[in-house]
């Protein structure tokens, strides 16, 4: 099993930033590809943002521009930048590097307000 603890949420005014930071409890975690996934009340869970191992990006749509997801695998964490931020960002934010063999960690909340 591995763990994954993330941190950084917060209330944050539409247009300003947040850091998300997420400890990924695994040693090998630097060969594995890890994503940023958010969950809004009411909606699915989605994939916001991911890093190969090699530190290759994806982001979805509407993140585009403002999110950047990165990673420091020898301190095994992977953080996401999250600027220009709108209420259409509240959620619960989640790292994970295998979501069909791992189990979530608690997320870490993030507010926008209007």
């Amino acid at each position: 099993q591995v763990q994954f603890m993330e941190a950084g949420g917060g209330l944050v005014q539409s247009g300003g930033s947040l850091r998300l930071s997420c400890v990924v409890g695994r040693s090998v975690f630097r060969i594995w590809a890890v994503g940023w996934y958010r969950q809004a009340p009411g909606k699915l869970r989605e994939l916001v943002a991911s890093s190969t191992s090699g530190g290759n990006t994806n982001y979805e749509d509407s993140v585009k521009g403002r999110f950047t997801i990165s990673r420091d695998n020898a301190k095994n964490m992977v953080y996401l930048q999250m600027n220009s931020l709108n209420p259409e960002d509240t959620a619960v934010y989640y790292c994970n590097t295998d979501p069909e063999s791992f189990a979530w960690g608690q997320g870490t909340q993030v507010t926008v307000a209007s």
